[in-house]
């Protein structure tokens, strides 16, 4: 009886019907399409249907000391803008680099080239036809050491590196990734595997001949960390911001830490790191800055990927390093800000981001006043 009453009183408010002229309802069947906002009502006297309203944009924190991009020339042609060159991809993980290639186009790049496994390159090449693909040796599925050679030629030509996204474990890779770090003269952009392969590979203690970006989350961070040596406290923070002891740190205590420990590292490394999480950490180990864009629903798959394509495709275009990354996260954040706010949190897959960057951009520009520190 009563659960008679309740099916009733939902019909009357119209829960389970989409309304009609002249108030009845209609069951709407599961494999029927929805009904389009634009379709209106025909008939002499039918009420036209409310427009539904768009999604509010997420607000912009106080922008004024960010960084922005030098403004376009109508002189100028795609080799003004950079020419990123993203190492990665592994058979089982093609799509993390393609991410990142797909987000530095969207990030400004002027050209984007991946070079991945050979197995690896037509699944690569099939996710984004504006980048370039370069199938180099491997071995088990992951690059291998025999991939230098190639490599090289590759290298000459680019403005920036970035390497790691999708690349897989291996003794290979290590070799590779502990090279790049020691020996080249450009700005190296590293993330993912590759930063576990430089925890291991023993270069990271050696003073980089160049820009070099390291941008972990805590997990990696304390393999960096423990590879360099830093202080016991500093390795104890670490355990604790990937531990359920967290939960127990307040969040102004946690944040302090996190900064402390990404300094302490970029000062260490000669780098800039990027210690992602709630309040991502961007800091050169004398500047200092936390990131006040993003939600939980980058909590997924691929999104580190996507903000290692922005952050190259940022130095590509001429930023400074520490400029690069702290306009990279906040744009980064706020794309997965605007999809959170169609889409939900729960729903928002990394390559969201990348479809909401030009929005992103375009509000920073928009937004930022013409001449910042």
């Amino acid at each position: 009886m009563c659960a008679n009453r309740l099916r009733m009183g939902q019909r009357r408010r119209g829960s389970f019907g989409v309304g009609r002229a002249g108030g009845a309802t209609r069951k709407q069947n599961l494999h029927e399409p929805a009904m389009n906002d634009s379709v209106q009502p025909s008939g002499e006297g039918a009420a036209p249907r409310p427009e539904k309203a768009a999604p509010a944009d997420p607000v912009i924190p106080p922008p004024e000391a960010l960084p922005r991009l030098p403004p376009r020339l109508p002189d100028t042609h795609k080799g003004d803008y950079g020419r990123v060159l993203l190492i990665g991809g592994s058979q089982g993980m093609a799509g993390a680099v393609a991410l990142a290639g797909m987000a530095a186009l969207r990030s400004g790049a002027g050209l984007v080239q991946l070079a991945v496994p050979q197995s690896c390159q037509a699944v690569v090449a099939g996710f984004e036809p504006s980048y370039m693909v370069a199938g180099l040796p491997e071995r088990d599925g992951c690059l291998a050491l025999e991939a230098r050679e190639r490599l090289s030629e590759l290298l000459t030509a680019a403005t920036v590196v970035a390497c790691g996204p999708g690349m897989g474990r291996s003794v290979g890779v290590t070799q590779l990734v502990g090279w790049l770090f020691a020996r080249l003269a450009k700005p190296l952009v590293i993330d993912a595997d590759g930063l576990n392969a430089l925890a291991e590979s023993g270069a990271l203690g050696r003073k980089p001949v160049a820009a070099r970006l390291l941008t972990p989350h805590p997990g990696e961070f304390r393999r960096l960390a423990a590879a360099v040596k830093l202080s016991e406290q500093v390795l104890e923070d670490a355990a604790c911001s990937t531990a359920a002891a967290a939960k127990a740190v307040n969040a102004g205590e946690r944040r302090q830490r996190y900064a402390t420990m990404a300094q302490r590292l970029a000062e260490r490394c000669g780098a800039t790191v990027i210690l992602k999480g709630h309040g991502t950490v961007i800091t050169d180990g004398t500047q200092l800055v936390i990131n006040t864009t993003g939600n939980p629903g980058m909590a997924t798959g691929g999104t580190g990927d996507v903000l290692t394509g922005v952050v190259a495709a940022l130095v590509a275009q001429g930023m400074e390093p520490f400029s690069a990354a702290r306009l990279g996260v906040f744009v980064h954040g706020l794309a997965g800000d605007l999809a959170a706010a169609e889409l939900g949190q729960v729903s928002l897959i990394a390559s969201d981001l990348i479809r909401y960057l030009p929005r992103a951009f375009r509000m920073c520009e928009a937004t930022l006043p013409q001449n910042p520190s």
